[in-house]
């Protein structure tokens, strides 16, 4: 190792942060408390209080009272009490989020355009599926619909 004023420093920085090498890379940090969005199964509840969300999802409370200020679609209601009620919506919100940001590698701001993205995606219109239509059965649905025209037509 090169011997320079700032070699102590290196060295006292990597004691203090081990899931970083000398060039500073970060490595994948593998913590078996952390679960994916995958595995969190979300009990069948209308409402769900900020602490049990913060447990289902294994994040804490500040983390999701944070969110609620960056994410849009984040908006817990709120009790008579003043506790957060949060619908299965927003829990699967903020699984979607977690996803994003901790698993995606997403910053805050790419996970609120890709939600934003996700949400105009869904809102399109589908496509019906029509049968390919050939000029025979173009004529006898035209066909059909004056007789039908006929039939509901006053007789004069």
């Amino acid at each position: 190792m090169l011997e320079t004023p700032y070699a102590g420093i290196l060295a006292f920085s990597r004691m203090q942060t081990p899931h970083l090498t000398a060039g500073m890379s970060p490595k994948k940090k593998s913590n078996s408390k952390s679960a994916q969005a995958s595995d969190i199964l979300i009990p069948e509840k209308l409402y769900f209080r900020i602490g049990e969300v913060a447990r289902l999802c294994r994040l804490p409370a500040y983390v999701l009272r944070f969110w609620e200020t960056e994410f849009p679609q984040l908006k817990p209601v709120k009790s008579s009490t003043g506790q957060r009620m949060y619908r299965r919506r927003d829990v699967e919100s903020v699984v979607r989020i977690k996803q994003l940001l901790y698993e995606e590698g997403y910053t805050i701001a790419g996970a609120r355009q890709h939600l934003r993205d996700e949400g105009k995606s869904d809102k399109k219109q589908v496509a019906l599926p029509f049968m390919a239509s050939s000029p025979g059965n173009l004529r006898q649905i035209r066909q059909g619909l004056q007789e039908i025209l006929t039939i509901l037509s006053p007789r004069h």
